[in-house]
């Protein structure tokens, strides 16, 4: 569907770009547009490279284990299904702990091992309270250090890229409490409804 909409709109620019007399203009816009979008990959790039280097050191020096005992009882409280595997609390651990340092693409990896894990403690041929409760903190993640945004504003040109980080803890720490409460809500709601039929 989305593929449809983009070539809708490409065609349409097209033909009011025709129409209006104004293809010199567009063709230089595609080109600025396309050079704006390599010169912000390779910003985004090089801060998540950096922040992935910085994952893999963790993890072998030992911290991210340090942190997984740190968060063991969090996740444990949000995960009782992960108690019973060890590797599954460290991938679980190693994805809040991505999350938590704003870095989307290091946290994946970690997601899906984690998100497979519960669903094979979990048995059962749809998704568990345990697995939808890790795609709500995916999806509405705390961010302590907001790394992918920073290299946006960095890119763009902002004087201290940085500066959003109250912001960034304020609405983050708001949309992962409501994320939070929602799952607990609607798997009681779907337990009770689950357990009437």
């Amino acid at each position: 569907m989305m593929s449809r909409i983009w070539t809708s709109l490409i065609i349409l620019s097209l033909i009011c770009s025709v129409l209006t007399g104004r293809i010199n203009r567009l063709s230089v816009s595609v080109i600025d547009g396309a050079k704006a979008g390599v010169d912000l990959c390779l910003s985004i790039g090089g801060m998540v490279l950096l922040w992935c280097g910085v994952m893999e050191v963790m993890k072998r020096s030992g911290l991210t284990g340090l942190l997984s005992r740190v968060l063991e009882p969090v996740i444990g409280l949000l995960f009782p299904a992960a108690k019973k595997s060890r590797a599954v609390t460290g991938d679980l651990s190693a994805n809040v702990s991505a999350n938590l340092l704003g870095l989307g693409n290091a946290a994946t990896p970690a997601g899906l091992r984690a998100a497979q894990g519960l669903q094979r403690l979990g048995d059962k041929p749809y998704a568990t309270d345990e697995l939808c409760m890790l795609v709500v903190i995916n999806t509405a993640s705390l961010q302590l250090i907001p790394t992918t945004i920073a290299a946006v504003r960095a890119s763009c040109g902002a004087q201290s890229p940085y500066d959003i980080m109250p912001a960034v803890w304020f609405a983050s720490a708001i949309s992962q409490a409501c994320g939070i409460l929602a799952a607990v809500l609607f798997s009681k709601l779907y337990g009770i409804k689950r357990r009437k039929a």
